[in-house]
């Protein structure tokens, strides 16, 4: 690689890791606040607040590695217009499509990433965290066992413990159930155990009584019993179910989905298969985000008062890029041959970088002005 490909080169990915790094940083500690709030409240540990966290990186890389992309391209190329870099090499005869050429090695290299992300890292991280959260959702002492408080398992449904024996055993117990439209069913107990069944975690209560209020007439009836097995699994596993969504699957079984993928996942086949070739086509658009940031900057040449118009101009054929996307995305899934919609907003971003560049490297025509 030629000298000036090479500096060029690593001028634009060491910006880009300083920029994905501090981009990644903000995005993911805004999310993580929120997380660590809901975590916090459930009675999590801080070791499941990072395991979780931690399984959220590889989504939020995806989501910033465009933009870090874009964002040192256009870094890059202004610092070296304004330095008279890029001027010099115009000098030597370098055309705008042959100083381009690092910036497209930069490009791919970016689409190597977030094709690793996309089709390997992404799916996996979302998989493992959906199994996490079900088997958090399943750990009653995490999120129920506090003696002293009024916890909320399901709506209509409160709990509430007096005391937890170090030998856990719970004593005193109180549990109403409101799930029901016609009555409302209230438990009290001395002690309480918990145990795990086939179908999920169970109350054993002892020496207590039920109080049940029909809600229509307004009747209460009582029955004491000696002991009484109350069922939580219906409770603890409801916000979570055994099914993947899309995000989850592979490529490979977007692509090629068979029944089973197709009612796991409850989405039409045009739907898979736009999934999969966005992902396909994500690696594509960086490049040419990447691309666009150098071509909009090279249209103005040098100039003392700076570059800002041709660094709006990019903005905004990245905010165009994006509607695109998003447009694509919403009508995609909606016709059997949507799958091609995800391919038009890379294209069009190379389109117009490819223009730009043919743009910047014309001849121009000298002014009556310079001439007199």
């Amino acid at each position: 690689m030629p000298r000036f490909d090479r500096y060029l080169l690593s001028q634009l990915l060491s910006h880009f890791g300083f920029f994905a790094l501090v981009l990644v940083g903000v995005y993911w500690i805004n999310r993580a606040v929120t997380l660590f709030d809901q975590l916090m409240s459930d009675g999590q540990s801080l070791l499941v607040f990072v395991q979780i966290s931690v399984l959220t990186l590889p989504n939020v890389i995806k989501l910033v590695l465009p933009v870090a992309a874009f964002v040192a391209s256009v870094y890059v190329s202004n610092k070296l217009i304004a330095e008279s870099e890029l001027v010099v090499m115009q000098a030597t005869g370098f055309s705008a499509f042959r100083m381009a050429r690092p910036v497209l090695f930069f490009g791919i290299v970016v689409a190597l990433m977030m094709a690793a992300l996309v089709h390997f890292l992404v799916p996996m991280s979302r998989t493992t965290m959906i199994a996490q959260r079900a088997a958090l959702s399943e750990n009653i002492t995490a999120r129920f066992l506090t003696d002293g408080q009024f916890t909320h398992p399901s709506k209509q449904v409160t709990f509430y413990i007096n005391q937890i024996d170090p030998n856990g055993q719970l004593r005193d117990i109180f549990l109403e159930d409101g799930r029901r439209t016609d009555e409302v069913t209230t438990f009290t107990a001395r002690k309480a155990l918990f145990v795990r069944g086939d179908s999920g975690p169970k109350l054993i209560m002892f020496d207590g009584m039920a109080q049940t209020l029909d809600r229509a007439t307004q009747r209460l009836s009582t029955t004491r019993f000696a002991d009484f097995t109350y069922d939580l699994g219906a409770l603890l596993t409801r916000s979570v179910g055994p099914r993947r969504a899309m995000q989850e699957m592979s490529t490979p079984e977007l692509l090629w989905p068979t029944e089973g993928v197709l009612t796991e996942s409850r989405a039409s086949p045009a739907a898979l298969l736009y999934e999969a070739h966005h992902r396909l086509a994500e690696p594509v658009l960086s490049v040419a985000v990447a691309v666009i940031g150098f071509a909009a900057l090279l249209l103005g040449g040098f100039s003392r008062l700076g570059l800002w118009r041709q660094i709006g101009i990019a903005i905004g054929l990245l905010v165009i890029l994006q509607g695109t996307t998003t447009v694509s995305a919403q009508m995609g899934p909606l016709v059997v041959q949507g799958w091609a919609l995800a391919y038009i907003a890379p294209l069009l971003g190379l389109a117009m970088a490819g223009t730009m560049l043919w743009w910047a490297g014309r001849p121009r025509s000298i002014g009556k002005a310079a001439l007199s």
